[in-house]
């Protein structure tokens, strides 16, 4: 497959998302609520669905993928820190090193002639995952959730380094039935800077030109830790960056799901695009 050619994936393809296919499976993240809409935190309230672009410009036209027309199109409100992330759910089979790639660009609406390119906060993506109910400590596993992003900027300062997650925002029970929890795993505290993550990416001369990038991040389903990053030319060992661990939840054994996300800085739409996403696994 040409698509795929671009892709340096594991011994199986669990799944080769090119978006001039559609949308693939990848959807709005929606909150955790139980009988009122309004109990949803606010940075889940905030996500809107994800779109396929064309990437079309008010100066140019069309700008198109990297080998097609569409990208998938994650969008922030046009809202200093507000932010935006597209999901795909899935399980998995067998505990393995797993591999994720993708191609990406990011820029903020071209709403004056100027650069902006301190106008997207970040870029990221992550994994929430979640042992089998089998494993070793029958069924009493973990929630296990690595979060990456890139920070470009904040308060104007242009940054441009690597970061991770390791701390959520405390539990908070929903409903009356006691099967609910919710979290929002996606709240500004606690990023730490990835060592040696600093790291200038593309971006082109005026406010509506692209660059696409690519990325790899391989992760052991089995020890449940990070193992390497890239981005483009650079290689970053991520064995030391913890993931977010909780308890395992009762509904989510097996839990296999990839997320990517994007903030804006500025009262200003961000956009993250994605062209293609290639997740592998070593089985």
């Amino acid at each position: 497959m040409l698509g795929l050619s671009r892709f340096d994936p594991m011994k199986r393809v669990i799944c080769f998302d090119d978006f001039d296919r559609g949308f693939c499976g990848w959807t709005q993240l929606v909150g955790n609520y139980e009988h009122d809409l309004d109990s949803m935190l606010p940075g889940y309230a905030q996500h809107t669905q994800p779109q396929l672009s064309n990437l079309s410009h008010w100066d140019a036209g069309t700008h198109g993928s990297v080998d097609g027309t569409y990208a998938l199109k994650i969008a922030t409100r046009a809202r200093a820190g507000a932010q935006n992330t597209a999901i795909k759910r899935l399980t998995f089979r067998k505990p393995s090193p797993i591999r994720l790639e993708f191609y990406f660009t990011f820029k903020p609406e071209a709403t004056e002639l100027a650069l902006s390119e301190t106008d997207v906060r970040s870029i990221g993506f992550l994994y929430d995952l979640q042992q089998g109910d089998q494993g070793d400590r029958g069924g009493l596993g973990d929630r296990v959730m690595p979060h990456f992003r890139f920070l470009n900027a904040t308060g104007g300062e242009h940054l441009q380094r690597w970061q991770y997650k390791d701390k959520t925002t405390a539990l908070k029970p929903l409903g009356t039935q006691g099967k609910t929890l919710t979290h929002y795993h996606l709240a500004p505290e606690g990023w730490q800077d990835l060592p040696g993550g600093g790291q200038k990416l593309c971006y082109n001369e005026i406010p509506t030109k692209v660059n696409w990038h690519y990325v790899r991040f391989d992760f052991d389903l089995r020890t449940m830790q990070s193992m390497e990053l890239q981005c483009n030319d650079r290689v970053y060992d991520v064995r030391s960056a913890r993931p977010i661990v909780m308890p395992a939840m009762r509904n989510l054994w097996c839990m296999l799901n990839v997320a990517f996300f994007v903030e804006t800085d500025v009262d200003k739409r961000a956009m993250l695009y994605i062209d293609s996403a290639c997740l592998s696994g070593d089985f």
